[in-house]
């Protein structure tokens, strides 16, 4: 009936998230309000560690990609969940790291990360830093060195390299990372992967120990993935048979589409897993090379179907022959997604659940900006001021995006686990807003 299984509908007709009457939630903690259904995380972290033992036979990872939702309880359940992490900012690192989760399993990713960031992560013993560009390679090789890696102590900071391997996507021009023209990675076309691996191999500082590629964010095709794992292996290859290295690491990144709408429909986590590992191994043995160690990168797809947002509605404007809009109390200050990309979401009346949707509105946040909207031309049960408005999968990439934008304070973000409730992340108050105004 809905975008997530986590959701459902109560005796009364109001909407559930984990069993948890939502407009009860939103009378108790306030809105706007995150709501993230716990169980949902756990049995998504399950699934893809499920898929990676029964398609590769346990030789690999799986890596939640912590900037889709990233705070110490959502830390603590992937690292109960046995998988590893991946982060992007020295931020990232910290929440990470003060949540217990152990080092060793983080991989620290980002185009442009700092100097003082490299030497966070070589201090806190990060497993592996994916390395973007040369200039990093080198200040990544000075800090190394400077940390005692090298040298006569034979101890190395592992690395991996962050390929462009040259594939389209199909998705938004935005969320397009594997083609030539992107901030991120090496280029293969000019060779410019080939020549950085040929100078990390001789570095005494770093071991090379992997590759990395990612092609987008929200992609339902199959294809791109198996051809970004061609032409990966096939660098892989040519590594092996004119450099003698062994690259024994190969990250096939994450974008794997969720269900945001009725009609989306996206691919199961394990027909992905079966098709593109089996594409790994064929092109293995074509190549006369070992199947890698396999990591993957799911983060909306672990956290995106498991949270909501519960809005309050406002004022409501009928504008005859033009639209209607309904403004609720937050918008793009807590989800700028659709201000960004056009990005739509299934939304509906949590105290009508189970009712039609008559109506076809816009939404409206409260932003002093015309472009605050969390959707136009939605369909929507007869909305009325005071209702609790439900926007279905924002677990990933709304709190982690939100901003403070007009002086908003953040929505608080609760867990539902079991069919208890507990708020992970406070709302923010006035004062936080001024904290370090001086």
């Amino acid at each position: 009936m809905f975008v997530s299984d986590c959701l459902g509908v109560s005796d009364h007709g109001n909407l559930t998230i984990g069993g948890r009457d939502t407009v009860e939630l939103a009378q108790t903690f306030g809105t706007p309000l995150y709501v993230m259904d716990e169980d949902q995380i756990r049995r998504n972290c399950r699934s893809y560690k499920r898929s990676i033992d029964d398609f590769y036979g346990g030789r690999g990872r799986v890596l939640y990609a912590s900037k889709a939702f990233c705070c110490k309880a959502v830390c603590r359940i992937v690292d109960e969940e046995g998988l590893g992490l991946d982060v992007v900012s020295g931020a990232e690192l910290y929440t990470a790291l003060a949540a217990g989760f152990p080092a060793g399993r983080i991989y620290f990713h980002g185009n442009n990360k700092t100097p003082e960031e490299l030497s966070e992560a070589v201090r806190s013993g990060v497993g592996y830093i994916v390395v973007d560009n040369v200039y990093e390679l080198e200040v990544l090789g000075q800090i190394a060195q400077s940390a005692g890696f090298g040298g006569k102590t034979g101890k190395r900071v592992n690395i991996l390299f962050r390929i462009k391997p040259g594939i389209d996507a199909h998705t938004h021009d935005f969320v397009k990372t594997g083609c030539i023209d992107s901030k991120f990675g090496f280029a293969l076309e000019t060779g410019e992967a080939y020549e950085a691996i040929k100078k990390a191999v001789v570095m005494d500082s770093v071991n090379l120990s992997g590759i990395h590629c990612h092609i987008g964010s929200q992609i339902f095709d199959i294809e791109p993935f198996q051809l970004a794992a061609k032409v990966m292996l096939e660098l892989m290859a040519r590594v092996k048979n004119e450099l003698g290295f062994v690259i024994e690491q190969l990250n096939l990144g994450g974008g794997f589409g969720i269900k945001y709408l009725p009609e989306h429909d996206p691919v199961g986590y394990d027909q992905y897993m079966m098709l593109v590992s089996e594409t790994v191994k064929d092109t293995c043995k074509a190549l006369g090379i070992d199947t890698p160690y396999i990591l993957i990168e799911p983060g909306r797809s672990v956290v995106g179907p498991a949270g909501i947002t519960l809005y309050k509605v406002g004022g409501i404007k009928d504008i005859p022959g033009v639209r209607t809009y309904v403004s609720v109390d937050g918008g793009m200050a807590d989800n700028p997604r659709y201000a960004l990309y056009k990005s739509e979401y299934e939304m509906l009346i949590a105290g009508r659940a189970a009712e039609p949707k008559t109506r076809v509105v816009t939404v409206a946040g409260r932003c002093c900006e015309s472009g605050d909207l969390l959707g136009e031309n939605v369909p929507l049960q007869e909305p009325r001021v005071g209702d609790t408005l439900a926007v279905l999968a924002t677990g990933a990439y709304n709190y982690s995006m939100a901003s403070n934008y007009n002086r908003l304070p953040r929505p608080a973000v609760v867990m539902v686990a079991g069919g208890e409730a507990r708020v992970v992340i406070r709302r923010e108050s006035y004062e936080d807003i001024i904290r370090n105004d001086l």
